[in-house]
Parts: C-alpha cells; structure tokens; sequence
C-alpha cells in the first residue's frame, strides 16, 4: 500500500534534471481522485447530484454498457423477433443467436440476454447510487430538490427493474442498501413502491423535456398495476392520468392529430409521448444518437443495411378490415394479402387495391410500392436482403426520412439516428386504460376509449398519401356485447396501433394467451418460413427467457443465489 502511494506520488511531483523535488508535491494529492470518477465533493450539492441523474438516463437505450443491439429499449432481438409481427429477416446465416431466439430455442448461453441483464441492471446500479448520495446528511440540498432528484432516481430504478422483471420474471430486487440477494420472491411490490414515489413526490413538469416528471411516473405505476393484474388500482389511476390537463412537460396529453407524427423527428416532444429517450443531434450523432436499431433498417437503397427486424405476413394480415372499417378478428390471416414475394423489381407488380385496409398497415410496414416515408415507393426486392427466407416487408416506423438524412443522422453509419424512441405512448396509455375497464369499470367507458384511437387512424391526414391501397376504417357503433369481446377488441387495437415498438411479446404473455397465439401463428408460418419447421412454443417456459448461466454463475462466487426459469 505504501509503495502504491509512493508511485502516485513520483507521478505528480515535479522533477529536475532528474532529481525528485519532494517539496514540490502537495500534500493533498496523496488523497488525490482516481480519473474518470467524481469526487464526493463535486457530487454534494444539487449540480453534482443532477450530472449522476444523466448517467442514469444515459442507459435507457441500453447502449454505453455493451456494444450490441440485445439491450435495445425496445427489446426488438429478443423479444420483437418471437413475437408475431416480426421475423429475425436478413438471411439465414446472419446473427444465429436471433434465430435460436426467434425458434423459441433460446438457451442460457446466448449472449444477447446477458447483455441485456447487464444494461438494466447497470442501469440499477447507476440509479442506486444517486439515491444513496442524495440521502447523505453531508449532502446540501433543498427539500423540493431532494424529492425531485429521488423521485427521478426510483423512477429510473422502478423501469430497469420493470425491464428485467417482464423479460425474466425471476429477477432480484436491489436497492441502495441490497448486500446479499436472490430471485425467489415477485418483486413487483417494490416496483410498483419505485413509481408511487415518484409519483408522489415529482413535480408537474420538470425544466428539461426528457426528465421523468409526476405524470410519466402515474402511467408506469398503472402500466405495472396492469402487469400486476391489480385492475382496481390501475383503473383508478387511469381515471385521473387520460382527464384533460395533464402534461408531458408542455405539452397536454393527447393523440397526435395524425398517426405519422409518432413516428416523425419533427414532432417530438409532444403530449403523445408519456416517456420516451431523447436523443440528441449535434454535429454527429455517432455518440449520441440511437444505436442499437442499426440493423433493422431495409437492406439496400440508401441505407445499406442490414435487413433485420422484418414485419410478419401475419402483422401486415392483421390490417385487413371488413367493409365496415372494423377488424377481421378470426379471419385476418386465412388468406395472405397480395405481396411481391419472389419478384425482382424489373417485373411489373401491382397491389391489391380492393380489399379494405387500416391505414396504420402502410406506416408501420414497408411493402413494394407504397411510399416509404419520404424516400419514394418501395422498390420491394432490392430493399430486402432474402425474400425468400424472411419475406418482402421492411419495417418503418424507426427509420428516419429523407428530410432528416443529413441533419438527425450520423455522418458515418446513418443508421444511426436522432430520432427519439417513445417507451409509453398516450394512445398505449388510453388502450391500457380500456383494459382496466373492461376488467373492473365499465364496457362503454373502454369502447370510448378504444375509439379514441381508432377516430385518430381514421382521419385521412393519417393515411399514407398516394398509397395504392383501399383505407376503410372506422369506430366502434355497437356496444360491446360482453367482456370477452371487448378483450378482443381492446386486444386487437393494441396490435394495430403499437406494432413493431416492443410492446407485442409483453401483451402476449400477461393476458396468459402467449402458447395459443404463438403456437397457431407458427402453423402457418412453417409453410413459408421452413427455417420455423421446428420452432414450438412450450407453456410454461418460453413465456419469459433464460437467465444467463454467467450471471447465476456470478452471483454464487460472491454468495448470491439465483435459480433458472423453468425448464432450461
């Protein structure tokens, strides 16, 4: 220890022609800080304290810790590509462990879920630490300032935890003062205690757009009542969060007028998004911007690459409507809609320009001659790395525009971008809502709901212009029959609206219907897809993935014990 000391100290003096001037040294800096870390001076006031809270922020998106796309905010290798929207896409050889994913095969070993484990719980971590600082007597803050900065902290520390606990279920709970742990109990309690604290005790709004302010907290609260199946509490909620007057930091909650906007950089930071990441774009967005969709953009054109995260036959069925504008519950996938499947872009094709549509299809799938945002029609072949093996349909909803290549994307990879990623949604918000009451309130009151969203995807200004394609879609007229058909509805709508944003695999499981669902998806999919020729969904083990064997193996060596999920 001594000679550690002595070193530092030759390090920082001053030399003469070679010989050590001890008298040139201070005596502070044998208590020198070691670089790259904060002194615990520097984060003992409320600017200190604030500069922790970003780098908690910092991990939402899941990039910093590692360097691969598994820990995506939006989980789309993991969890997007075994559900029923999306093939893994690109061709068969590419990202094996996708597949092993994709076929329901996944195995402790795979190192997307321990890349995965290590961001969240990264995440913990980062935000365990501000907490700890904060409740340090040392620490000067003002009361307001005190509950704002722990609100935020147990906020970001609840969706870290929510993260693990919906990919793995069997997860540990660790707090600011968690030394030994396990994974025996359901944490959800401790979740839902992380955002009823930040739920009482954020502010309104906060002075900066992407921090977590009172009304984010009160939608993951009731996200996680729902998760939960405590309807009760989640109805209740719901009840005060969709009243007019409630803010996303400026802006009062509320649909944008037209379904597109979502999805469009230069309509961000409204009252559509209830939380989501910022990302930032200055200079280049290389280090700043959304990484880890790089791989799923279309694979030619001018983006180059990779052709991952391809939207299902079975999704872009799912859009088909009655002639009354309502949805084809039981019978959207008897009969594929018209495709380009095989045919090179030199060979004339034309779409089915007869059967009725929910516009939402074209603006969350790509598909062969429809405008792709502001890039001109689809071209269909060239854009896809193998029809053959993952289908002709490119995803959307994440890829930027034409307009924006230059000024919100990097200047070297531009599949890296600045456009923001949404994790709750109002229209996810009011058909969350819907659900609460169909379970514990009302069936008119859900209906009203549901429509609500449905009123915005009928509006023309919704509609991708110019698309050769037949958009009839309206509202619900007649009452609900029963619950179980407002279930369907209400589920059904979740699908059309959120597609292809993570939210699909987590609807599946916690309504309990994840094996039926999957098990009859992939009937139908083994006739196209041969490579799914041996994929089946177990009940009771493929609703949640793998621990990864390292971490349990890490967790014993310091005295830890975590069990695996069952049946792997």
């Amino acid at each position: 220890m001594k000679k550690n000391k002595f070193r530092l100290l030759v390090l920082g003096c001053t030399l003469l022609t070679g010989t050590l001037i001890l008298q040139a040294c201070k005596k502070s800096f044998l208590d020198a800080q070691p670089y790259g870390q904060y002194s615990s001076d520097l984060i003992s006031n409320k600017k200190g304290l604030d500069a922790l809270l970003v780098g908690v922020y910092g991990v939402l998106d899941g990039q910093g810790v590692t360097s691969t796309w598994a820990p995506s905010a939006t989980n789309w290798a993991t969890a997007g590509v075994c559900a029923d929207d999306a093939y893994k896409g690109t061709d068969a050889n590419d990202q094996p462990q996708m597949t092993e994913v994709e076929q329901y095969k996944s195995q402790p070993a795979n190192p997307y879920f321990y890349d995965k484990w290590l961001a969240v719980y990264e995440g913990v971590a980062r935000a365990n630490a501000v907490i700890k600082q904060a409740n340090d007597p040392k620490v000067v803050l003002t009361e307001a300032d005190k509950k704002n900065i722990l609100g935020q902290a147990r906020f970001l520390r609840g969706h870290y935890h929510f993260e693990a606990k919906k990919m793995w279920n069997k997860v540990p709970y660790i707090d600011e003062a968690t030394t030994a742990y396990t994974n025996a109990e359901d944490i959800w309690p401790k979740i839902e205690a992380d955002f009823k604290f930040a739920y009482d005790n954020l502010p309104e709004t906060q002075d900066l757009q992407a921090k977590a302010n009172k009304w984010a907290a009160a939608c993951y609260l009731a996200k996680t009542y729902m998760y939960d199946k405590k309807f009760t509490e989640a109805k209740a909620l719901y009840d005060i969060i969709t009243v007019s007057g409630k803010t996303a930091n400026g802006s009062i909650y509320g649909l944008q007028d037209a379904y597109w906007k979502c999805f469009d950089a230069n309509f961000e930071n409204t009252g559509e998004e209830c939380f989501g990441i910022s990302m930032a774009a200055s200079g280049t967005v290389d280090q700043s911007g959304e990484t880890s969709l790089g791989l799923a953009f279309p694979y030619g054109g001018d983006f180059g690459c990779c052709g991952f995260f391809q939207p299902s036959q079975n999704l872009v069925n799912s859009y088909k409507t009655s002639a009354a504008g309502l949805p084809l519950f039981t019978t959207f996938n008897d009969v594929d809609l018209k495709n380009d499947q095989g045919l090179k872009d030199a060979v004339p094709y034309t779409n089915d320009i007869v059967t009725p549509l929910d516009p939402r299809l074209d603006w969350s799938v790509g598909r062969r001659g429809v405008p792709y945002w502001d890039w001109g029609p689809h071209p269909g072949y060239s854009w896809i790395r193998d029809q053959a093996y993952a289908g002709p349909f490119s995803p959307k909803k994440h890829v930027f525009s034409k307009k924006d290549e230059t000024t919100l994307t990097s200047s070297g990879w531009k599949n890296i971008t600045a456009k923001d990623i949404y994790l709750i949604r109002y229209s996810d918000v009011l058909l969350m809502a819907a659900e609460a009451e169909i379970e514990v309130g009302s069936l008119p009151t859900a209906q009203a709901y549901i429509n609500q969203v449905r009123a915005r995807a009928k509006n023309p200004a919704s509609w991708v212009q110019g698309a050769p394609a037949n958009y009839v879609i309206n509202t619900y007229t007649v009452p609900f029959a029963s619950q179980d058909e407002a279930r369907t509805a209400v589920r059904f709508e979740r699908r059309l609206e959120l597609a292809m944003e993570g939210v699909r695999w987590f609807d599946l499981v916690r309504w309990g219907i994840a094996a039926e669902t999957l098990n009859a998806y992939l009937a139908k999919e083994k006739l196209k897809r041969t490579y799914k020729a041996t994929a089946i969904f177990t009940k009771g083990k493929n609703e949640y993935f793998p621990i990864p064997a390292s971490i349990i193996d890490i967790a014993a060596k310091y005295g830890n014990k975590l069990d695996q999920n069952p049946l792997y």
